[in-house]
Order: structure tokens, then sequence, then C-alpha cells
């Protein structure tokens, strides 16, 4: 596994010194190089929508039924039908992906980058997680899944399925794999998971599609379509939904990965830290072309319920070694 490259005593002092009196990176660990640093309270930042790829005419019908309403990431305020506008963490505005409501249905936003070293990459960001308030309805409203509304816990919360944070990685001769953690806040039966999960296969692609080794439909799981492909790590960590479905709490999230081993490394969610160094990272068989240096990094957001859930990021830090 790679190791951090420390720099000399005056220029690690140095660099700490500038980014205290940062408020705005102040809040987070980068590594030496920050290739990145978007908040959102000044726009999107390149983070767009994943959709899926299409033939050389132009023909959208191409695109997978799996990938092509992937919804794009939209500005937020964070306004909510009881409070009015909530806000960021820092300033206005948050990037936000919404699902439709429908069971399975997946909001995503992308950032393409390339490699241009191997080493330590480090992704940092913080995020809150809702599902959808809803007004009206009768006494049965006060149970979904396995919670039922007590003054404390609210039903909304089993209304919400999962979030993820992956990459999509390529390079020494076309040796393409993703890094991926999610966030399994109910299990498919919208009972409470809380629970870190990874895949154990590579992530189908449009040509394999194309092939016809593998078909998708419209709500399929984009990142490992068979639930039993997924395998927990670490133990359960609850989050704080706090409550009901308007109240935010920010949530600081910090993933490092290593692209010279092609593995992970570790997961901080809030005060939790895991170690992801026995978690495996599947390659795909196959080799790709014009992938050379891939850097993507993705946040998604999957509901398992007929209420649309939410993912907000506040603001997100990517940081190298190399």
């Amino acid at each position: 596994m790679s190791e951090a490259r420390s720099a000399p005593p005056a220029e690690s002092a140095f660099r700490s010194a500038l980014l205290s009196v940062d408020p705005r990176l102040s809040k987070f660990q980068p590594l030496s190089r920050i290739l990145a640093f978007d908040a959102f309270d000044s726009g999107t930042h390149g983070w767009t929508e994943l959709l899926g790829n299409y033939d050389g005419r132009g023909d959208l019908d191409t695109v997978d039924d799996h990938m092509r309403d992937f919804r794009p990431p939209q500005l937020s305020s964070c306004t909510f039908f009881d409070i009015g506008t909530h806000g960021a963490m820092t300033g206005t505005y948050a990037l936000k992906l919404a699902t439709r409501p429908i069971p399975g249905h997946t909001a995503t936003a992308i950032r393409r980058l390339t490699m241009s070293g191997r080493g330590l990459l480090q992704i940092e960001a913080y995020f809150t997680y809702k599902a959808e308030a809803t007004l009206g309805g009768g006494p049965e409203n006060d149970r979904f899944g396995d919670v039922v509304w007590d003054g404390n816990l609210h039903p909304s919360e089993a209304q919400f399925g999962a979030f993820t944070v992956a990459t999509d990685l390529c390079g020494d001769g076309g040796l393409r794999y993703h890094t991926v953690a999610r966030y399994l806040n109910t299990d498919l039966e919208n009972r409470m998971a809380r629970q870190w999960v990874y895949p154990t296969v590579p992530e189908p692609t449009p040509r394999e599609h194309l092939e016809g080794k593998v078909k998708l439909g419209y709500a399929a799981d984009f990142t490992a379509p068979d639930p039993e492909d997924w395998e927990p790590f670490g133990e359960p960590q609850e989050l704080c939904y706090n409550e009901v479905p308007t109240k935010v709490n920010w949530h600081y999230l910090r993933w490092r990965i290593d692209t010279e081993a092609r593995r992970n490394v570790e997961l901080q969610v809030g005060d939790r830290v895991f170690d992801m160094r026995d978690v495996p990272v599947p390659p795909y068989a196959d080799r790709y072309d014009s992938l050379e240096n891939l850097l993507n990094f993705y946040f998604s957001v999957r509901t398992h319920s007929a209420t649309r859930n939410f993912l907000f990021l506040d603001s997100v830090v990517i940081s190298v070694d190399w």
C-alpha cells in the first residue's frame, strides 16, 4: 500500500496554517495536492448526471433502460414545507440528488477527471440525506417498514433506501475497476439496516449489455443488480436522521483509496473510521480502450420505497499525494 508522502516540517507547518485560517477548507483533511474544491454555493462545479452510452447516430433510444433516467443533480437551498429555506451547511446552496418516487429508482452525480500519477487518492464531503416529507393521510401513515412513530422515531426514516460513493478508474493498459462504498439505510423490504456494504462484482457496462451478457430493467441497481452480490463491512452505523424529514444535520465523509495498489484504504463517516484494506476491488476481465488514466467519482441515491429520496452535498474536496 502506498504511504502518504510527507513534506519537510517547515512546508508542512506553513500548509497547515494556510488551511486552518480558510473557513472553507479548514473543515477538511486533504492530502498534499488538492485537485478539486467544490463548494456548491457557487455552482455545480462539473458534477453532472450519469447518462448511459448511445450509438454513433446519436440515438438516445440505444441508452440502456436502467440508465436513461438517472436525473441530473441540481442546486438546492434545502427548502421544506414547514421551516422554509434551510440553506446549506455553508451558504445557501447544496448539490441535491433526487430520485423519482419509484422503488429502485436512482439519481446520480458524476465528476470526471484523469490521473496524472498513482498513489493515495481521497474524496471528502459534507452530506445529508432525507426522504421527501409528505402531508396528510390517516393513522396508517404512522408506520412504515419496521419504524413506528413514537414522538422520536419517524416512519420516513424507513422510506430512505441507500446512498453510494464510488469511483470509476482505468489505467495501466486498460485495466478498469470501481471502488464502492454504499450506506444501506434499509433493505429492499424497508427494514432498517444502517450498514455499509460493497459489491463483490464489477458494475455492468454498456458494452456488456450490447454483447447480450446482461440486460437490466428501468429501476435496476446499476452498481450490482443482484442483491446477493453485496457484502457488509464494519459494524452497523447509525447516522443522525434527527426524527423528521425536514431536520437537516450535515455529516462528514472521508474516503481514501490507493490507485497504485488498486485497493481501498479507509472510510471515515462522522467519528467512525472503517479499515477497508481487506475489502476486495474486483477488476473487469476485459481491457478497455479510450479510458487510460480515467478518474471518475460519483455519488448516487436509491429509493427502496415509493417515496422520493434526496442526497444533499454541501461541498466536496478531492485530493491526492502524487
